[in-house]
């Protein structure tokens, strides 16, 4: 008798104990539904000239009337004059310009939606999957253009030197291919349509330059210093769009020559050494447009 009633108890704590499990886990339940639902997502309103009032007072001298890319009749007509060689300036690059644009396009496309210089394919849930215009230079030019980019998106030329120029002629024209000059092989065949090809306008790496990260315009040639194009990208987009969102930047610890410099690839801090690039003073360009209220940001950074 003793022993029933011991397995009676016991019955019956154990059903008490899941009875009480059930009601923890139905009030947790109730607890999620109650406080964790999901919040819809709220658009944010593009107010038209919002990026344009707080970059005035990054830019000093803010204006919108610069052309974004370069255009065949300001150096076929009457060569525009420049104060600065490349990549501030075109100076002394003129005619080598000349037979570039001759091939090439400067319309704008009417609905500017985003600037990347990185890949999306098989990272589209975090940076999306279209790119509008992709800023570019011969030695970051992915050798099969057509994997990373939509068919409309426009390749926009960042020429660092006039070698550069030559690059993209020759590409174009189906011409002898430059081989040297180049801190990495570019592409030698490059399948695109001179169509969607556009040289941006010196003017945004003068203007990054000067006014985010005080360099000099005037410099050694050796020792040239010189905005990222992700800093580039975000100067065009305060002279094109009403509203600037940015997502992915980070820049890793100047001492930590380990910590890799992208998302998508494994090359490290290291490998800019000789770049010319100052990545902890851009990320204290970045900060402060971002205190400003200038950009926002998606990530964290």
């Amino acid at each position: 008798m003793v022993s029933k009633s011991r397995w009676k108890l016991l019955a019956m704590l154990a059903l008490v104990l899941v009875v009480m499990v059930w009601y923890s886990i139905s009030r947790e339940d109730r607890y999620i539904e109650l406080f964790y639902f999901p919040i819809p997502e709220k658009k944010e309103p593009c107010l038209q000239g919002e990026a344009e009032s707080k970059a005035s007072k990054l830019f000093g001298n803010y204006s919108r009337d610069q052309p974004i890319f370069l255009r065949l009749e300001d150096y076929f007509w009457v060569k525009t004059p420049s104060a600065y060689e490349l990549p501030y300036g075109t100076k002394g690059s003129e005619d080598l310009l000349l037979r570039v644009l001759a091939i090439t396009s400067s319309s704008i496309p009417k609905n500017i939606q985003r600037l990347n210089n990185a890949p999306v394919a098989g990272y589209e849930g975090d940076v999306g999957s279209k790119t509008t215009m992709r800023l570019f230079y011969p030695e970051s030019a992915h050798f099969d253009p057509k994997v990373e980019n939509n068919p409309d998106t426009l390749l926009v030329l960042v020429a660092f030197k006039a070698m550069d120029f030559h690059w993209i002629e020759t590409i174009l024209s189906d011409k002898k291919r430059v081989r040297k000059g180049f801190w990495k092989q570019p592409p030698l065949i490059w399948d695109v349509n001179p169509k969607q090809i556009r040289i941006l306008n010196p003017f945004f790496m003068e203007i990054a330059a000067d006014k985010l990260l005080s360099l000099p315009m005037q410099q050694p040639r050796k020792i040239k210093q010189k905005p990222t194009t992700g800093l580039l990208a975000i100067t065009l987009a305060l002279h094109l769009c009403d509203l600037v969102h940015i997502a992915g930047f980070g820049y890793p610890d100047a001492y930590n020559k380990k910590q890799t410099i992208h998302y998508y690839e494994q090359i490290t801090l290291k490998s800019m050494a000789g770049s010319g690039h100052n990545v902890s003073q851009e990320a204290l360009a970045i900060k402060r447009m971002l205190e400003m209220g200038a950009i926002k940001n998606l990530t964290s950074f």
